[in-house]
């Protein structure tokens, strides 16, 4: 008897926490999608925190879909909405979104489930047109959803990429084999509505790195770099920072070519990075921000660039002589190269407990050619901007000046193959492609905004308390048996409201042949609250960080006393779960454990709670106190 009123208590905890608005509550988010169509922003999925942050905080698998319209300015940034997202969708973390970009379609694949159990494969797809989501018909029996590979997509081609990643017992159902590290990858057409496996460049399997496309050689190339690989004696190793992989897009043949630079960028996993070039496509250079350490470590929180063709690896912040303080270091984040800036938004910051900078969402715009008018790294996103000029930090290595004209056009030692060389001199042109359906004209106008969401949280972690506060809510636990009852039983009638249907009844609205999703899985790895101490003193609060710095983390309420946030990180609060997780103290590849980033212990298993069924004001910003 008493397990069960436990057991309605704790529900009840879950239902009351989950009562949050995942804009105006939101504190942090990680392991998360993104994708960019016709200035909007999309954010799906990922692992949401919810202000004030404390020792007793839960992290939440985010269950929504948000949109940042670059148009629309808050605060330097794009104002975020909820868009529709139903309760037959999958919510995952470590996955990836492919954005059809003529037909107004962004699928999803990849990623793990939390403690729902993973589903079978299907192909699921946000019709932007309509603000709905729908499962494609593509025959995909043999596919099988992987997480935490690398992925992309060629536009003018209508294909999606993924290369490498996990297969565990979080992301496929009944996967009762040691998880598996992959080395292959996985081509999706668009176009074709088929899938194929593409052979990866040396049969070791790799994941955690990055992947971005580049248009240069006959038909785009793919660069993938960083991360980790199977060693092939029961660990996993990093993938040494030198080792670049590039596929030839239109010759369907990878290149592996060294890399070099006065400095080289620490080994990392679970970064993110974007590329931008020259306007006379002299230099391409790839971004890369953040990233979790292979073993022991805080993880990082600098910015690199790889310039091709030269393969030189070139720090831009911090260097020296910037005085750039701590660069709170964070994984499980994401980069999106937006008229030549880059919007990073959320991760796990791994040393530090304050929320991240609320009232934007946790987003931070990285001004890759310093265009703003202060010449600044860091500044707030400019829809203004339209071209990109090579910053001084990148001239100074690869020679030219702010428009192109680089000089140093080869990698010290020389190219790794005399084909990649050719493809590299070659500027690539995609040609645009026609949408495979009718598009309305005014796509924006065709659906309203979502006021609300229409799917709850999942809880991961513990709610704590003893037994005696236990007791004290004990009745509102049999009240929730009551809800419950009258919840299981209006589930059975038919829904009114088409958000709440699930996709087999959503109208399809001519499927473009192109759906590419598959399922994100719920993330339950990392605390909250990550509190190893830092070594030295903690940040000082006094130094007044802009708005538009690097990312860091700031309280949820600006002004709030350090009484109330402490002074450094609080203490690490460590979960425990019999359940095979990659936030565990270790996982497997190939049948071999790897060792995970520090802090990602994982949460107790998560549990289905509700939101409100009034709506919220989806669409204002978080108010400081």
């Amino acid at each position: 008897m008493f397990s069960s009123v436990v057991l309605s208590i704790l529900s009840f905890a879950s239902f009351a926490v989950a009562q949050k608005d995942p804009l105006k509550d939101f504190c942090r988010l990680f392991g998360h999608q993104t994708t960019v169509v016709d200035r909007q922003h999309y954010i799906d999925g990922g692992i949401a925190n919810f202000g004030p942050l404390n020792e007793a905080s839960l992290n939440y698998t985010s269950t929504w879909l948000r949109k940042g319209d670059l148009d629309d300015n808050n605060e330097g940034f794009p104002k975020h909405s909820l868009k529709t997202k139903n309760d037959s969708v999958p919510s995952v973390h470590g996955g990836i979104l492919w954005a059809d970009e003529p037909n107004k379609v962004i699928y999803q694949f990849g990623g793990e489930f939390g403690s729902e159990k993973p589903e079978e494969f299907k192909l699921w797809y946000y019709d932007i047109v309509y603000d709905t989501w729908n499962v494609s018909d593509t025959r995909a029996s043999e596919i099988q959803r992987a997480a935490w590979g690398a992925g992309t997509v060629a536009q003018d081609r209508g294909r999606g990429y993924y290369y490498g990643g996990h297969l565990n017992n979080l992301s496929v159902p009944g996967y009762a084999s040691t998880p598996t590290i992959l080395d292959t990858m996985l081509v999706y057409d668009m176009l074709g509505n088929t899938f194929r496996n593409q052979t990866g460049p040396d049969g070791t399997g790799r994941a955690e790195g990055s992947m971005v496309y580049v248009p240069a050689g006959d038909a785009g190339l793919l660069v993938y770099y960083g991360g980790i690989q199977d060693a092939g004696n029961g660990t996993v190793k990093a993938v040494p920072m030198t080792e670049i992989f590039v596929y030839d897009v239109g010759n369907d043949k990878w290149y592996k070519q060294n890399a070099t630079g006065s400095e080289i960028p620490g080994e990392r996993r679970r970064f993110c990075s974007g590329v931008v070039w020259a306007q006379d496509k002299s230099s391409y250079n790839i971004y890369l921000y953040g990233g979790a350490s292979i073993e022991n470590g805080f993880g990082y929180g600098d910015v690199w660039v790889l310039s091709m063709p030269s393969f030189q690896w070139i720090k831009f912040w911090p260097r020296d002589g910037e005085e750039a303080g701590d660069t709170f270091p964070h994984h499980s984040l994401s980069c999106d190269v937006i008229d030549n800036q880059m919007i990073i938004m959320g991760g796990h910051f791994t040393n530090f407990t304050d929320c991240d900078v609320p009232l934007i969402y946790g987003q931070h715009g990285l001004d890759l050619g310093k265009s703003n008018a202060n010449g600044a790294k860091w500044a707030a996103y400019n829809a203004s901007v339209t071209q990109y000029n090579v910053p001084s930090e990148i001239i100074s290595s690869i020679g030219g000046g702010a428009t192109g004209g680089a000089t140093n056009l080869t990698p010290k030692g020389g190219f790794g193959h005399r084909d990649l060389q050719v493809q590299m001199t070659r500027a690539y042109k995609p040609t645009g492609r026609a949408p495979t359906r009718n598009i309305p004209t005014a796509t924006g106008a065709t659906a309203p905004e979502s006021s609300g969401s229409n799917r709850g949280a999942i809880i991961g972690g513990a709610v704590g308390g003893g037994i005696g506060g236990l007791l004290m809510v004990a009745g509102v636990g049999v009240g929730l048996l009551f809800y419950r009852r009258r919840k299981n039983k209006a589930s059975n009638a038919k829904p009114n409201d088409k958000s709440f249907r699930p996709a087999s009844e959503l109208p399809s609205h001519q499927d473009p042949k192109s759906p590419a999703a598959s399922h994100y899985t719920q993330y339950t790895g990392f605390p909250p609250s990550p509190g190893t101490t830092h070594p030295g003193s903690p940040p000082d609060r006094g130094r007044g960080w802009s708005l538009y710095g690097p990312p860091h983390p700031a309280p949820a309420y600006p002004g709030s006393p350090d009484a109330q946030w402490g002074a450094g990180p609080l203490p690490q609060k460590q979960y425990h779960d019999q359940a095979w997780s990659p936030g565990g103290d270790s996982y497997h590849a190939r049948g071999h454990p790897q060792q995970m980033p520090p802090q990602e212990l994982p949460a107790s298993s998560l549990e289905t709670a509700e939101l409100p069924s009034e709506p919220m004001d989806s669409t204002a910003p978080p108010k400081k106190n």
